[in-house]
């Protein structure tokens, strides 16, 4: 979709001034709606105009615990006056217990951290293929990674190569081959591609930019079996459904699944600092040697500070809790909209959804724009689908607020 540029002739207020200097000097890599956010605190963000915003995208997932967060906050302040860069060249004090906390976390041994989710997803691949050469015994250059149709996993050039979004693929060519797509959800169809040099297959429990699509119960579970009994390793990207987005730690546990290999990403950060990470077990990252893989800020002090914080809140549950109870409450409310000539279908899980816009009633991004006209931020993907996914700690009141907005807009 061609970027429509938002400025006036003679700029003349505040946002007006930011969104026109940044146009002017920044690569026209997003579409962002004309707001633009001076502060935040818990669910709500305010603009350099003094407006209150309801922030129900929260970062992608990645503000899963709100807008500075105080533990988050102190954690990492209490870091910046220590250490907050060694490179990996030297060991510091932070990165065995956040090596440790994290693998207890997901019941698995050994953690290689990044810094972000699209960073992880390819240390996920580089993991699978010398798995594939070392353990499983793939011919070297042979190996195979099977993924889904409509996924998103990053944008870096490999990661695009196995992309079936135009947009997202389109001109980066020549793609890195090694990789097979089927359809999302369909077991036979995963089943029939598994061949003897599939060394992996890399799915996301929900996708998330594919409009919060959930697959078919026991899909997950049949993958599970499917995997283990080929001798192929079952990888997890949990960036955006990991960590509390669906009222669980992580999707999976929804079928009670347990992949080979968790890839994590945006919220283990805490919207703080940029921390993800691929976590599996000793026979698989055990691969890897010295000098074969790394990354200069990947388990930096400050990272691995703010990710134990952000890890100590998740193993009280607490937070998986409300965000399973007042996500039954949203998609309850949701379910009500579809039917009435607005809302087509209403998908996900936990404080996560996607809501397919009648096309009769306009587009996922105008929708956007009258939710934010009325103090509402949420954000449009594929034309006909608005993404809800609020802060974990947004509040029933707050969450209600925010869904009466969505009716008037609909129904305006």
């Amino acid at each position: 979709m061609p970027r429509t540029a938002y400025r006036t002739e003679s700029p003349v207020t505040s946002t007006e001034r930011s969104i026109a200097a940044a146009e002017a000097h920044s690569a026209h890599n997003y579409h962002p709606l004309p707001v633009v956010v001076a502060t935040a605190e818990g669910a709500w963000m305010t603009d350099v105009e003094g407006r209150r915003y309801l922030d129900m995208l929260a970062g992608y997932s990645a503000l899963n615990f709100g807008h500075g967060n105080r533990r988050l906050l102190d954690a990492a302040k209490a870091q910046l006056e220590r250490v907050t860069l060694t490179s990996r060249a030297f060991h510091h004090d932070r990165f065995a217990d956040f090596c440790a906390a994290l693998a207890e976390l997901c019941g698995m041994e050994l953690v290689l951290p990044m810094n972000t989710g699209a960073e992880a997803v390819e240390t996920a691949v580089k993991t699978a293929r010398k798995w594939g050469y070392e353990v499983k015994g793939v011919p070297d250059g042979r190996a195979r990674i099977i993924v889904a149709e409509n996924n998103f996993h990053g944008r870096t050039t490999t990661i695009v190569s196995f992309s079936t979004d135009p947009e997202a693929r389109a001109g980066f060519g020549p793609y890195t081959p090694g990789f097979e797509i089927v359809p999302y959800g369909d077991l036979a169809a995963l089943e029939a591609a598994v061949d003897d040099r599939t060394v992996a297959v890399l799915l996301e429990p929900i996708q998330g930019e594919a409009g919060v699509l959930v697959p078919p119960p026991g899909y997950l579970a049949g993958v599970r079996e499917l995997t283990r009994r080929r001798n192929v390793l079952f990888i997890a990207d949990e960036i955006q459904s990991g960590l509390g987005r669906t009222g669980r730690t992580f999707a999976c546990e929804h079928e009670g699944v347990v992949p080979d290999m968790y890839v994590l990403g945006k919220a283990l950060g805490g919207g703080v600092v940029p921390v993800s990470a691929v976590v599996s077990s000793r026979e698989v990252l055990g691969v890897f040697a010295p000098g074969e893989h790394g990354s200069t800020f990947g388990g930096n002090p400050l990272a691995c500070a703010v990710a134990l914080e952000v890890i100590a809140m998740l193993r009280t549950g607490e937070l998986q809790q409300h965000a399973a109870e007042l996500g039954e409450h949203l998609h309850g409310e949701l379910g009500l909209l579809v039917g009435e000539g607005t809302v087509d279908a209403v998908r996900g899980r936990g404080l996560w959804a996607g809501v397919d816009i009648n096309p009769a009633r306009g587009t996922g991004r105008q929708v956007s724009e009258q939710l934010m006209a009325r103090g509402v931020l949420v954000k449009d993907t594929h034309g006909a689908t608005i993404r809800i996914a609020p802060p974990l700690v947004i509040s029933k009141e707050d969450l209600d607020w925010g869904l009466a907005r969505l009716r008037e807009v609909l129904e305006g």
